[in-house]
């Protein structure tokens, strides 16, 4: 991501085609994705548009004044029209007559659905006073990291005159509320003449009486914001210039691969976290400045950022002039708990009488000088936000460090939102965790039927996916399609031949980089052979022991290798064959790799168990739809061997079943959910078949 608070100008955007015919809420949308569409302009969820619109009251027919205000959670970049919460004017100015001050500000926001409009259920958020006492139609409150550098500076007011004159005013730190949005309405009553106001450590709110001249005025303060900076810091040295140099990329994903899992692991306690890596521009030039640490320590400023970021990061001691990843691991411990016991002390100094219990005391944004920046999140598109909320406030404190001196929020203020007993009301009305939320699967032959089924079936449960295959026109289609249902971020490829080394190492690592870790191994990644014991080849059999055998040995090794890292548990699954039980005619090299896996399990189970690593295996049987192994010469010969074409072959296989039933690939993927999930964990070392009934493979 590029610095924010100096570059290119922002080009307005606007259609005037497609607004002729929209009516002033429709307006009020296009405006907000508008401006959501550019981080320059605000932070994903940051930010807030209203339009206040005469609507035809449902009770009494008559025209009445409506603030449309982004509800609470939205994003202005992504909102639609059920995004939008509404409410009476005249019962929100009602609100006022009522107010009794500070220390009611919650009460206020419960009072909110009393104002409700044509039984509007999208919850008003707390910024809903800001809109509507200012006596504009159409209101912008932005987080532009340009005009935040300049809220977040010492002499901050001086500089917003400095800049805009008095068409923008200043309003000192105060938290987002009812006293807030009086505090606006006094200054536009006092400034009519203004156009905006800037918010102490917060944002901008423009306003104006046309949609596209808000939207128009919105973006030319920012620019101005962007220009001024820019020709201040022209010359100067950033951040105090830089103390480290970077390493090469690949370098710094190999050290960010190494990081990552034991971090992962350091900071579990009763849920998994997901990790994200980014070494952009940006973060390389404050992770390797000199005044890099003390900048990080003073906190973020804006109530936005901290709330995903923690108001402090965690600065990982690691030289890249004289790189030593041992050494760094090894004092990474004391580090975190270090962190665990500053944040606890904060908690302990800020705390009220009714504050809600401390949260979780690991850090969430973690620098590495000449490496980059790692977050972690209770899930993967969280800690993605997070890494790009903690470069807002690096743009933040590039410009405001740069043009005056930087001013983090102060301690109390910062703990008075984060521990806000609105904003825990709010996590408390979060969906309960699906069952794999937090955690990471490996999934070898990723682009196959079962595989395919299997990565959909732990993607549904919350997990995040790297799905590993040799076929890459196979791999991409396969992620393109699992990405649409469940979005780009959940999901991963890596090109992988299970029968190099090399390659198997490389993909584990780059699982790391892009998930900070694994739980879950499913490996599946196969072959069918068949031929006659006279017939079979040395080359053919050699290719059923790389695949079958040798590539679940590496694939296993590796994964073992993660799982001690991290050091809390994890599943191995193994998609063996009924023929690894029950022989079969014409197949003694597909039948013997397969029975040497499942052996190869056992072992694994028993050298797994004392670091909570669980090792089992699915047996299907006859999976022919969606699957590689029933295409081409493995149809015809299988056919051939049972006497039947190819299309009586799949009626064949479920006639000789007890159930006579056919085996899908969604029912492999269920049994691999059971053995990836906390419903088995209690199990290891286990063979589930999935064959509709074969009495050849029972297992006892």
């Amino acid at each position: 991501m590029s610095n924010a608070t100096a570059g290119p100008q922002l080009a307005t955007l606007w259609d005037d085609t497609k607004v002729a015919t929209m009516t002033e809420a429709e307006k009020l949308l296009y405006r907000s994705n508008l401006l959501g569409s550019d981080r320059r302009i605000t932070n994903y969820g940051g930010g807030n548009t209203s339009a206040k619109v005469m609507e035809t009251d449902p009770l009494t027919g008559l025209a009445v004044e409506v603030l449309w205000v982004k509800g609470s959670g939205g994003d202005v970049g992504s909102i639609k029209m059920d995004g939008f919460a509404t409410l009476y004017m005249d019962k929100l100015h009602a609100l006022r007559g009522i107010y009794k001050g500070l220390a009611y500000e919650d009460e206020m926001v419960g009072l909110l659905p009393h104002c409700t409009f044509n039984l509007n259920t999208r919850a008003a958020s707390i910024d809903t006073p800001l809109h509507a006492y200012v006596p504009r139609k159409h209101v912008d409150h932005m987080h532009p990291d340009a005009i935040i550098a300049i809220a977040a500076s010492q002499n901050s007011r001086t500089l917003t005159q400095e800049i805009f004159g008095s068409e923008i005013g200043w309003l000192p730190w105060k938290r987002p509320g009812f006293e807030l949005g009086l505090w606006l309405s006094d200054f536009c009553a006092k400034n009519p003449q203004a156009k905006g106001v800037v918010l102490e450590s917060h944002g901008l709110f423009t306003w104006d009486d046309d949609a596209k001249a808000c939207y128009e005025l919105t973006l030319r303060i920012i620019n101005c914001a962007m220009d001024w900076i820019g020709a201040t810091i022209k010359g100067k040295s950033i951040f105090g210039g830089p103390a480290h140099q970077s390493l090469a990329p690949a370098g710094r994903c190999t050290i960010a691969a190494r990081l990552m899992p034991a971090i992962r692991g350091m900071i579990y306690a009763d849920h998994h976290m997901v990790g994200h890596f980014d070494d952009s521009p940006a973060v390389l030039e404050f992770v390797n400045a000199k005044g890099m640490e003390p900048l990080a320590a003073l906190g973020t400023s804006c109530p936005d950022h901290f709330l995903r970021t923690k108001i402090r990061p965690l600065v990982v001691g690691f030289t890249p002039a004289k790189p030593d990843v041992d050494a760094t691991l090894a004092a990474l411990s004391g580090q975190i708990a270090a962190y665990r016991a500053d944040y606890a002390a904060y908690y302990n100094r800020c705390k009220h009488a009714n504050s809600p219990a401390l949260r979780d005391p690991n850090a969430v944004v973690y620098l590495i000088p000449g490496v980059g920046m790692i977050t972690f999140a209770k899930d993967k598109a969280t800690a993605r936000i997070s890494g790009e909320f903690y470069i807002n406030a690096i743009n933040v404190m590039r410009g405001a460090d740069t043009v005056s001196t930087y001013c983090g929020l102060p301690e109390q203020e910062a703990f008075d939102i984060e521990y806000w007993l609105l904003e825990e009301a709010k996590l408390s009305r979060m969906p309960k965790p699906k069952s794999l939320a937090g955690r990471v699967a490996f999934v070898t032959g990723g682009a196959g039927g079962i595989g395919a089924a299997t990565a959909d079936r732990y993607l549904r449960e919350g997990a995040c996916v790297m799905l590993a295959d040799i076929d890459a026109d196979a791999l991409a289609a396969t992620l393109d399609n699992l990405a649409q249902r469940h979005g780009k971020d959940v999901v991963r490829t890596v090109q992988m031949d299970v029968t190099s080394e090399s390659a198997v190492i490389a993909a584990f690592a780059h699982t790391a980089v892009e998930f900070g870790g694994i739980d879950i191994l499913v490996s599946n990644a196969g072959i069918a052979s068949s031929a006659p014991i006279e017939d079979t080849s040395l080359a053919l059999w050699n290719k059923n022991m790389d695949i079958l055998s040798t590539g679940y040995f590496l694939v296993s090794r590796e994964a073992f290798k993660l799982f001690r890292n991290q050091n809390i548990g994890g599943a191995v699954v193994f998609v063996a064959s009924k023929n690894g039980l029950a022989a079969s005619p014409n197949a003694a090299a597909y039948c013997t790799a397969k029975a040497a896996e499942i052996h190869l399990a056992r072992c694994l189970a028993l050298e797994g168990a004392e670091a909570g690593i669980r090792v089992n295996v699915v047996n299907p049987d006859a999976v022919l739809r969606g699957s590689k192994i029933w295409s081409g010469d493995w149809l015809t010969q299988r056919a051939s061997t049972y006497g039947k074409d190819k299309e009586g072959l799949e009626e064949m296989y479920r006639q000789r079943s007890l159930l006579k039933r056919s085996v899908l690939p969604e029912d492999v993927a269920e049994a691999a959910y059971f053995f990836a999930s906390d419903l088995s964990s209690k199990s290891t070392g286990n063979i589930l078949n999935v064959d509709a009934g074969n009495v050849q493979s029972f297992t006892r």
